[in-house]
């Protein structure tokens, strides 16, 4: 049986406890038992993610999360800031555009993120923006800001920040009230290591008033809705069961280990690829302050063809990178260390990479890249 190993920045890897718990029999979701459930969810991801506020579930992806942040916080014409510095940051002008609101957009250039200075400078610009919307993990280039400054700043204005963190939970650091983050959306299927199904919106007391002076059309993303069955310790719409049972487990997991501690492994996983890439030949897109511990996109000669190198990892030995998006397709591969991924998954996916690297005619020593990622695990 040909392996199938997920190194793809969502959807992740999904472990063997999980997989168990997702193959149970569904139960209802307006019992006591879900309601318990939700009951530790919700104080669970207060806790995974350093915030009192409330805590929304979604039976959606991560874009739901996300469009339900725009629908709940614009009216049509107000002015917002979206800063792009990749396809994701894209996306929320996109939705803000979707709600008839008015994007300035703040670009930055691929491969480093976005810092304070440029949001205040935008901000001067555009004393009547309502909102900056960002990326904590931007997914096609691998980057990611310091949201801890940037919140900071934010925080005693009346901007709202609001983060797309599908990518960034459980990976990569927040604390949600110290920082100064007004909403925070997430899904299941990256670093929490689950399907997809389960959009995550956090709103803060600065969002939630916000959330209520809105006059947007919304109905299904109506976070008002989810404000009150909370109340109740339920969901406004049936949720999806089977999921957010998982994701209470794998909210137990990761706080049992020490989400700190998880944290650092990412890190170390990230940077075991970052020499791995760079003792073969390759280079590593991102910029490395910016460098984020989800994922890496890895620089690849466009003669070597990346989009066949993934084709044929994936295809002929069941190996998933991904390949560049936007911007970057056909010019980069992606490996993620996230979520169920070890150091044995990234030694796999490495020398998978080579192999097919070597067959492409690239020039390099067989095995630099996994000798050079030893050193990093073992250090």
């Amino acid at each position: 049986m040909k392996k199938n190993l997920l190194l793809t920045p969502g959807p992740s890897k999904v472990p063997v406890e999980l997989c168990e718990v997702l193959g149970k029999p569904i139960i209802h979701h307006r019992t006591p038992q879900f309601q318990q459930v939700l009951k530790e969810v919700f104080a669970g991801l207060k806790q995974l993610i350093g915030t009192s506020s409330d805590v929304y579930l979604l039976a959606s992806s991560g874009t739901g999360a996300m469009e339900a942040a725009v629908a709940n916080l614009v009216n049509p014409g107000d002015k917002v800031i979206t800063v792009e510095y990749g396809k994701f940051g894209e996306r929320w002008t996109a939705l803000v555009k979707a709600f008839k609101a008015t994007p300035v957009v703040l670009k930055v250039a691929w491969g480093r993120a976005v810092t304070v200075e440029e949001i205040k400078k935008a901000l001067a610009e555009n004393p009547d923006a309502k909102a900056v919307f960002l990326t904590q993990c931007e997914t096609s280039t691998a980057v990611t800001p310091d949201l801890a400054i940037i919140g900071a700043f934010l925080k005693a204005t009346k901007v709202a920040l609001v983060v797309d963190a599908v990518s960034a939970m459980g990976t990569e650091p927040v604390r949600m009230d110290d920082w100064g983050v007004d909403v925070y959306c997430s899904g299941s299927h990256k670093g929490m290591m689950l399907p997809p199904g389960v959009g995550v919106v956090a709103v803060s007391a600065k969002a939630i008033a916000m959330i209520d002076a809105s006059t947007n059309v919304r109905f299904y993303f109506d976070l008002r809705k989810a404000r009150k069955a909370l109340a109740d310790t339920d969901t406004p719409f049936t949720p999806a069961i089977g999921i957010v049972i998982a994701l209470n487990e794998a909210i137990k997991m990761l706080l049992a280990e020490g989400i700190d501690n998880k944290q650092a492994y990412y890190l170390k996983l990230a940077k075991a690829v970052w020499a791995g890439a760079e003792a073969i030949g390759l280079g590593v897109y991102a910029q490395p302050e910016f460098r984020s511990r989800a994922l890496t996109a890895i620089l690849v000669p466009e003669a070597l063809n990346p989009k066949k190198l993934v084709k044929t990892m994936r295809d002929v030995h069941g190996i998933t990178f991904a390949g560049g998006q936007g911007d970057l397709d056909g010019k980069v591969i992606r490996i993620a260390h996230m979520g169920a991924v070890d150091e044995y998954d990234i030694l796999a996916g490495l020398s998978c990479l080579e192999k097919v690297l070597k067959e492409a005619g690239h020039k390099f020593e067989l095995g630099a890249s996994l000798a050079a990622a030893q050193k990093v695990f073992n250090s």
